[in-house]
């Protein structure tokens, strides 16, 4: 049965043979931070943070989606989903790791910093394939923000969102700068980017954060019910989608480096090292 595997690999076409191997390196590796599954025509990405607390994003969880949507980008599958293990979506950056780096040499840590979450949003903005997301409970910071430059965004009834970066001591980051006001207007972008302004799923919808909202019983399976695209011809799905995308992707790089250009300034000066020590030695877990 093994050999008969092999042998059906060896008797497809070059690419063919190479989208193969990948899927097998694919489903062979093992992450830390997230769970990969590759399924009849797509690939699902599950952030479960074992390293971070509520699917916070820091360094080695980047790197680790990044590094799994680099292989679906090339191997057969024709979408992403990025969904999630148990109730929380991503509460976004990892503060707590953050201000741990930057109290030894802050210059150095902001540069490293930067370079992480400009490659790690970038990544979003160039990828080819569309991409899916399902999110269940809070999407807060990068959590929400990056939710824009994905393709079909699918909420449950008890998923909410926010950009409290001003709370943080922190400024907008995930081309959210371009995309909110674009998506839901200026004054409602500013009430989310500046104000803090907490969102829930059905107001997330209205504003068009958010496609449609499910009820949470029932969430998973409508999902997949949902997903139809499994059926489609790849090149015609990722022709469509470069055409979408095509007129954003340029301000959308710019603004990314623009967002990041500022957060490193943050990070570097002690003025935000202290507002950024204050609110995770005061923060109160809400979940």
């Amino acid at each position: 049965k093994e050999r008969k595997v092999i042998d059906d690999a060896r008797d497809q076409p070059l690419d063919k043979r190479v989208r193969f191997s990948l899927r097998l390196l694919e489903s062979d590796s093992t992450y830390k931070d997230i769970v990969v599954r590759k399924k009849d025509g797509f690939t699902q990405i599950l952030l479960s943070t074992r390293s971070t607390y509520n699917n916070t994003l820091n360094r080695e969880v980047m790197n680790e989606v990044k590094s799994a949507l680099e292989i679906a980008a090339v191997d057969d599958s024709k979408f992403v989903l990025l969904s999630v293990v148990g109730s929380v979506f991503c509460c976004g950056l990892d503060f707590d790791i953050i201000v741990k780096h930057l109290k030894y040499n802050r210059k150095r840590a902001s540069v490293k910093l930067e370079d992480t979450l400009k490659n790690f949003v970038n990544f979003f903005i160039v990828f080819m394939k569309p991409v899916i997301v399902s999110v269940k409970g809070p999407a807060i910071g990068l959590g929400a923000s990056i939710l824009p430059l994905c393709d079909v965004v699918w909420a449950n009834e008890k998923a909410w969102f926010q950009t409290p970066y001003t709370r943080f001591g922190q400024s907008p980051d995930g081309c959210s700068t371009i995309t909110f006001p674009k998506i839901m207007g200026r004054a409602a972008a500013n009430e989310m980017l500046i104000n803090g302004w907490k969102m829930n799923a059905q107001e997330a919808c209205d504003k068009g954060l958010v496609s449609q909202v499910f009820w949470s019983e029932t969430f998973t399976q409508e999902v997949m019910v949902r997903i139809q695209i499994t059926s489609c011809n790849s090149f015609v799905l990722e022709n469509s989608k470069a055409l979408v995308c095509y007129n954003m992707n340029v301000e959308l790089k710019q603004a990314n480096e623009r967002e990041c250009e500022v957060l490193k300034k943050i990070w570097a000066s002690a003025q935000g090292m202290e507002y950024m020590l204050k609110y995770v030695q005061n923060k109160i877990d809400a979940f």
